[in-house]
């Protein structure tokens, strides 16, 4: 009797084992570049709109911090290679994210003019400064690769507003009351 209660004991904990990697899956994962208050406010802005206009922010934040990690510059920082790294790495997500979240809204047919005008804001600011830091930026080799998918990323996110601001529906006509 016992040898018969032991297969059914092995196939019901197989059953769970193989049961639980799936349903880690299904959770959703947080993503490691935004902080887990910036995590919140994209979960609550609900809509494709202010949804892009919180990334072309986050975007803002990953340069300004860039900067001031360039301006204040410490030769014995052991970390700062990672720092550099790690917050290019994060500007280009936001810019991929808000890219997605454009196309997204424009597939959807939602109201994203905030959000194009935003992230072209950004962009307009950010490209420039990126592809400055490709040519003269101090200790280039140590963030090269990344910088390059920054700014690649960049610039396909402009592409990608230039069409949206083609594709995008016209916005309602108010009329005039008679």
């Amino acid at each position: 009797m016992r040898a018969t209660t032991t297969p059914g004991i092995l196939l019901l904990l197989a059953a769970v084992l193989s049961a639980a990697p799936a349903a880690r899956t299904t959770v959703p994962q947080k993503k490691e570049y935004l902080s887990e208050a910036e995590a919140d406010k994209i979960r609550d802005a609900g809509m494709t709109g202010p949804r892009i206009v919180l990334y072309a922010a986050f975007a803002g934040d990953r340069v300004k911090k860039l900067q001031y990690e360039f301006a204040h510059m410490d030769a014995a920082d052991q970390k700062r290679t990672d720092r550099l790294n790690n917050l290019i790495n994060a500007y280009t997500c936001c810019i991929d994210d808000a890219a997605d979240l454009v196309d997204l809204g424009i597939e959807k047919q939602e109201d994203i003019r905030d959000g194009v005008k935003a992230l072209q804001a950004q962009i307009k600011g950010a490209l420039p400064y990126l592809q400055d830091l490709a040519i003269k930026g101090p200790e280039r080799e140590t963030y090269k690769d990344n910088l390059e998918d920054a700014i690649e990323a960049t610039q396909d996110a402009a592409k990608d507003l230039d069409k949206a601001t083609k594709e995008m529906a016209p916005p309602p006509v108010r009329r005039k009351p008679t």
